[in-house]
């Protein structure tokens, strides 16, 4: 529930917080489970729920006329239990809609009457299923749609009520990293999306901060120095660059960083240079590496931006012809995947010729928690991984519960309406110190009065240390500023915009 959207504003009661309280998470996590997977995404999903806040079926596409398709019979097993369970654990349950029809939605879209009878059949659907809310995934949108797209949204939240708006959309690259060597073209900062209207109407922005491929020409430019294979799913320093883009417009505690869990197998040809040509050929999960690796007798290794690859010949053998003119490759127990690609480098290099190779590259657990970290890291909301089939890594689930934040009760309606300073007393005071000790970072004591579940109503040396700590992390102030340890009003609204 989105509390201060129709909720009036009030001071902490001196009461416990009721049975009824909502539960709030400074960090969040929310998955997106396929409809192509039910089975298997509700199986992998329902013993580890603790470790989410929010799950998404991914189950609704949008029609030529408007209308929504459920694939997945949201009506049906084995989406009920998962639903009844994610309620019983106060998880949010919101499907979403998808498509990646542009002129679909631009022909949709600019019409007043069909935009209208849309936002009213998304929002009669949520209030008719009693669903949380809605994720809108609309990709693939022309530039010209933009506005009418904002409209839209505007439109369906004002419709939704208390009702979750989510807005999953593209990542935006800088443009001197995507046009890095080049000049960018006339049209090169038009964009489909309107961030700051995004981030007006939508309650949390998930960042689909995956399928990089080679849009960062000066990241592909470092690794082609370095005569380096780069075809990654997501690399952290990309991911870093769109977030730090995006939050110029949109507001970090609603921005959810996308992490996936899938990887791509490329096709790739290697030119005397070398320059690598990789080209997709499709989507997999872990499940499909490991044996292949396996069969090829190549070794997975880990790149310079966290994620697995190797490199294999797809012969009938182990060892290709190339393979064995190689003296990095020659005479090795194991061909390693990294020798691989060398070793077809240095043939194209030594015969002025060119070569094919297979490459696949895919995240695992360890990739997954240095992502979560990135993420806490440059004040995300929390990630959002895309996608939970049972086909990824399984040590993800060890990552997502060890980083869980516990959740903490907020009375609904309530919010921090005065100022706060050394010396004060109250139940707000309390609040804030919960509030606090909801995150590492800042924390008021480890132990004794002041710490976690023994919140005090007294605003001391040790509150007044932790509110330094959440200004400088949140960018409201920092040491020599006005106000710094203060509560004032810009505090008291990062702390308030908390509790949606």
């Amino acid at each position: 529930m989105r509390f201060f959207r129709t909720c009036a504003i009030a001071v902490f009661l001196l009461a416990p917080f009721s049975a009824d309280a909502a539960m709030y998470r400074p960090f969040e996590v929310s998955g997106w489970i396929p409809y192509w997977r039910a089975a298997t995404g509700t199986t992998d999903v329902l013993p580890h729920l603790g470790a989410l806040t929010e799950v998404n079926p991914f189950v609704y596409t949008l029609t030529s006329d408007g209308t929504l398709l459920d694939n997945g019979a949201l009506d049906e097993e084995p989406w009920l239990t998962l639903r009844a369970e994610a309620k019983k654990k106060n998880i949010r349950f919101v499907p979403t809609i998808m498509t990646s029809n542009g002129e679909l939605l631009h022909t949709l879209l600019k019409n007043t009457k069909s935009r209208i009878a849309l936002e009213d059949r998304i929002a009669a659907l949520v209030k008719e299923k009693g669903f949380d809310g809605i994720d809108i995934d609309f990709e693939g949108k022309k530039a010209e749609t933009k506005d009418y797209f904002s409209t839209f949204l505007k439109g369906l939240s004002l419709r939704m009520g208390d009702k979750w708006v989510m807005c999953t959309i593209e990542a935006r690259t800088p443009l001197d990293d995507r046009y890095f060597g080049t000049t960018p073209s006339p049209d090169a900062a038009v964009y489909a999306n309107d961030f700051a209207a995004i981030n007006k109407y939508c309650d949390r922005i998930r960042l689909m901060a995956y399928d990089q491929q080679t849009v960062d020409h000066q990241l592909v430019a470092h690794y082609a120095s370095s005569s380096q294979l780069y075809a990654p799913v997501s690399d952290p320093a990309w991911v870093e660059k769109v977030v730090n883009l995006a939050a110029k417009d949109i507001s970090r505690h609603k921005l959810m960083i996308g992490i996936p869990t899938y990887g791509y197998e490329y096709d790739v040809t290697v030119y005397a240079g070398p320059q690598y040509a990789p080209k997709i050929l499709w989507t997999f999960n872990p499940g499909y590496a490991i044996p292949l690796a396996g069969l090829y007798n190549v070794e997975p290794y880990r790149t310079p931006w966290g994620e697995m690859a190797f490199t294999y010949a797809p012969t009938s053998t182990s060892t290709s012809s190339w393979q064995a003119t190689s003296t990095r490759a020659a005479g090795a127990p194991k061909t390693f995947g990294l020798a691989n690609a060398a070793a077809a480098a240095d043939f194209a290099q030594n015969y002025n010729s060119n070569l094919t190779f297979r490459y696949l590259v895919w995240p695992d657990a360890e990739s997954v928690r240095q992502r979560v970290e990135l993420a806490r890291r440059l004040g995300a909301r929390g990630v959002a991984l895309f996608k939970l089939d049972g086909g990824q890594d399984p040590g993800i689930w060890n990552v997502l519960e060890s980083s869980a934040a516990p959740a903490i009760p907020v009375p609904a309606g309530s919010a921090f309406t005065r100022a706060l300073t050394v010396g004060s007393r109250g139940a707000d005071v309390r609040a804030l110190q919960i509030v606090l000790n909801a995150d590492a970072d800042t924390r008021v004591a480890a132990s004794g009065a002041g710490s976690p579940g023994q919140e005090t109503d007294r605003f001391g040396a040790l509150t007044l240390r932790a509110v330094r700590k959440f200004q400088e992390k949140h960018g409201i102030a920092r040491p020599g500023a006005a106000g710094y340890g203060y509560v004032g009003p810009a505090t008291r609204a990062q702390l308030n915009s908390l509790f949606y």
